[in-house]
């Protein structure tokens, strides 16, 4: 079999858990795409010294693609959400200017991820280790303890094999978990405390706020939140807590966009969310992606991106017609 048919049979199994990897690690869809070629690329130029005697093809792809990310971060600020970065907010009227940040926390599209059952991007999906909170957690992280949580715990690397990846020692991968644990307790976000309903149930949560929303129906609305609710809005670096101040942002864009909305079901980091469109010259034009985390007692925070680069990595359409 000629060299680069064979190095592409080998490879191509991993490409999507490669991606999610490369996304847990800078935080957004397309510098994870760009490192995804980047250590396909390095895989090639070292695949006559490949060894499966010393590594698996997985285990190989996955170091490079770590070290690749940490060489790719290096210098480089982290991707928060605004709720990483400034104060809640407590007027919802205030204007709504962007952030100074250089570039914020991007949602991925399910569909880049999703395959059978068993694939481990789907894996790593369906079990929540790819959530906006527990990413824009993992933001808050120096890239090597990033690093080492990854490896650690969704590739359940052992503390030998990481410290192998990184060049260091397994005290040191050790030490580095647990700082890494750590910190993510101080956020709220720690992999151990998610506790969610199911799939359908969770989308059935969204229905009823999109029912209520397009009816602008804000008392419904508000009974759908959580006390601790979180609404945020990359780029523009201001966020709001509880559901007072959340109807109250819901009511203030109500009066600005119109009424007239419609809403189409989306999947982004294996949380439901929505395409939002508003009533714009006798058609549907397209407003923003919302992205919800759902538990138990309602929707706990609702993410809003409105840049047309992350609308278009998830095929948003323009415009919808009238009666669609």
């Amino acid at each position: 079999m000629p060299r680069t048919d064979d190095f592409e049979r080998q490879t191509a199994p991993y490409r999507r858990e490669l991606l999610a990897h490369c996304y847990q690690m800078l935080g957004s869809v397309h510098d994870a795409e760009d490192l995804v070629q980047d250590t396909l690329l390095r895989a090639w130029r070292a695949y006559d010294r490949y060894d499966e005697r010393r590594a698996s093809m997985r285990t190989w792809l996955h170091r490079i693609a770590t070290n690749a990310c940490l060489t790719a971060l290096d210098g480089r600020r982290r991707r928060p959400l605004p709720s990483g970065v400034v104060a809640a907010s407590d007027d919802p009227r205030a204007p709504l200017v962007p952030g100074a940040e250089p570039a914020w926390l991007e949602p991925i599209p399910d569909s880049l991820l999703s395959g059978d059952a068993g694939d481990p991007a789907a894996v790593v999906l369906a079990r929540g280790r790819l959530r906006l909170a527990l990413i824009a957690g993992m933001q808050l992280l120096p890239a090597r303890q990033r690093a080492i949580l990854i490896l650690r715990e969704v590739l359940e690397w052992s503390a030998a094999e990481v410290a192998v990846a990184l060049g260091t020692t397994p005290a040191a991968v050790n030490s580095g978990l647990q700082r890494a644990r750590a910190r993510l307790r101080e956020t709220g976000v720690g992999e151990d405390g998610v506790r969610e309903p199911s799939s359908a149930e969770r989308r059935a949560h969204v229905d009823r706020y999109v029912d209520a929303f397009v009816g602008t129906d804000l008392a419904a609305l508000a009974s759908l939140l959580t006390d601790d609710v979180v609404l945020e809005m990359p780029p523009v670096a201001v966020w709001y807590r509880g559901p007072a101040d959340y109807v109250a942002f819901i009511a203030r864009a109500l009066e600005l966009r119109g009424t007239d909305w419609r809403m189409r079901p989306v999947a982004a980091n294996g949380q439901p969310a929505v395409a939002a469109y508003t009533r714009v010259d006798g058609a549907y034009a397209r407003h923003s992606l919302q992205v919800f985390d759902v538990v138990a007692a309602g929707i706990r925070r609702a993410v809003v991106f409105t840049e047309a680069a992350t609308l278009d990595a998830f095929g948003i359409p323009a415009e919808l017609a009238p009666g669609r």
